[in-house]
């Protein structure tokens, strides 16, 4: 059950459909939020209950109500008035929007149909929402003009409001695997070093992998791993700050040799303790025990 000591914060995100609601819920997924994305405001109280209860102990919640549950939307005020009564929630209510002209492009640029304007002008379908919105934007507790932010700008904006220690949120995650059991499919950057000379040829190092302190100092003993360390780190380290510029909160670099033993797992350990000084790095050795006999 959820500690009654202890506040959870629940904020609700709505608005004008094309301003961002998607952005934005992703971007509260990357702060450690539970999201759930199109929720009818009905269930709301329900919603309430089950979190009360829940045994997971939930302190961040992040929920997209909008208009397309629209059959669901006049019950919208009545499930806030609920949810203004939970002494246990810190309700905070963002809205996000945006100037029509701009709407409308963003209608066009997707070719998608309003929800209020189904096979119809888009423009009449945004009168009509902001019409509908405009007691709920006057109850936002913070509000978004996203005319002018593009879906970068926008995530910043909203990460730099709601983080709670205001700490970077990216991280890059070091993949070792072996070619013959496939690429990882969630892989950003992939770098080949099966050119390195290859520990499994050494009889007792077969058993062991890059972990080991002999197979890790055997494979970076030769001047080929050398100039390949040097490069793929200036390499990182002049496009990391490039894909946080971007707006992404993880970078997947997947080294592979043949079988993800030996060599991809100890220069997947030797990258991310170099870069462990500037980034939140994790590591996952994906094929480590693959090999035969395990």
């Amino acid at each position: 059950m959820t500690d009654n000591n202890q506040e959870t914060k629940l904020v609700v995100i709505t608005g004008m459909s094309g301003a961002g609601k998607t952005v934005a819920v992703q971007s509260f997924e990357d702060l450690g939020y539970y999201c759930v994305d199109n929720l009818p405001p009905a269930l709301l109280p329900k919603f309430l209950e089950l979190m009360k209860d829940a045994t997971n102990n939930i302190q961040k919640v992040a929920l997209v109500m909008d208009l397309r549950g629209r059959e669901f939307f006049d019950s919208l005020f009545e499930a806030l008035d609920v949810l203004g009564e939970a002494d246990w929630v810190q309700e905070h209510i963002l809205f996000l929007d945006a100037k029509d002209e701009v709407l409308v492009r963003r209608y066009k640029e997707t070719r998608r149909s309003h929800p209020l304007a189904v096979g119809d002008l888009p423009l009449k379908g945004i009168h009509q929402e902001r019409k509908i919105l405009d007691e709920l934007r006057g109850r936002a507790q913070r509000i978004i003009d996203t005319t002018n932010l593009k879906p970068r700008e926008l995530r910043e904006k909203i990460v730099h409001t709601y983080s709670e220690d205001k700490q970077d949120i990216f991280s890059v995650n070091m993949v070792s695997f072996g070619f013959k059991h496939g690429i990882p499919i969630d892989a950003d950057l992939v770098f080949d070093v099966r050119f390195l000379p290859n520990p499994h040829y050494v009889e007792h190092m077969r058993p062991l992998t890059g972990l080991n302190k002999e197979v890790s100092s055997y494979v970076f003993k030769w001047s080929e791993t050398q100039k390949f360390n040097d490069k793929v780190l200036d390499l990182l380290q002049f496009m990391l700050p490039q894909y946080k510029k971007e707006g992404k909160s993880q970078l997947v670099v997947a080294i592979g040799c043949t079988g993800g033993q030996h060599r991809s797992v100890a220069l997947a350990e030797h990258f991310a303790k170099k870069l462990s000084s500037n980034y939140i790095t994790h590591v996952t050795h994906r094929d480590i025990d693959k090999r035969k006999g395990h």
